[in-house]
């Protein structure tokens, strides 16, 4: 049944492209590690405010309308200060962004991540963490939360008994302890692995600066 679906999915892809689609597809690496770094250059022109603001003009509309190739999936938190294509200076069909609080990888945001990877195609996939970030911050505080959010930080506790040993800025140890641990489980997906193996896919982790706009690897 699965098999069939991706089948359908892929086959689907392909029907209607036009030749403007077809040279998005073209313009985005579909090799990893070059995936990479394409993303990384973007960081590095963004924090050292040398945007290029590439794929954002009319033509681009055009050639992504009606379908899309993005080269990168990046799965972040739903910060207003961390937009992936701002500070990986993207444009329109580059990355397929998945944000939730926290950049936990819970069923949503697996299954998101797996129609990108698989059925689009991404080669890279990256978790994305950032400083001081709230949902990390209250699943430390333990703090008991209004509504539902509540259930995010249900997500993020794992990582938090991860760092036994808090030294500095506890936050921030646990950012990166979730970003690894979130990776973790993304790579339990039998769709994520097969891509893995198969050497199509790069998972990476990294942590986002709020201070410099830098995106370091960290996993």
């Amino acid at each position: 049944m699965r098999r069939s679906f991706l089948k359908l999915g892929v086959a689907g892809l392909l029907v209607g492209r036009t030749p403007l689609a077809q040279a998005a597809e073209l313009s985005n690496p579909s090799d990893p590690e070059a995936a990479l770094q394409k993303l990384m250059a973007g960081n590095q022109r963004f924090s050292q405010h040398q945007p290029l603001y590439p794929d954002q003009s009319q033509a681009r509309l055009q050639e992504v309308a009606q379908a899309q190739h993005p080269f990168a999936t990046i799965l972040s938190c739903a910060d207003s200060r961390a937009p992936a294509e701002i500070i990986f200076d993207q444009g329109i069909g580059d990355i397929f962004d998945v944000r939730v609080a926290g950049n936990i990888a819970i069923p949503e945001t697996i299954g998101s991540i797996e129609y990108a990877v698989v059925l689009l195609g991404t080669p890279v996939l990256m978790v994305l963490g950032h400083e001081r970030c709230g949902a990390v911050t209250a699943a430390v505080k333990h703090e008991a939360l209004p509504g539902d959010i509540g259930t995010f930080v249900e997500a993020i506790l794992p990582a938090v008994d991860r760092v036994k040993w808090p030294f500095g800025d506890t936050v921030n140890q646990v950012v990166t302890a979730n970003v690894r641990y979130q990776i973790e489980k993304l790579r339990r997906s039998p769709l994520l692995a097969e891509r893995l193996q198969s050497g199509q896919l790069k998972i990476v982790g990294g942590r986002y600066d709020l201070d410099t706009g830098k995106v370091k690897i960290i996993a």
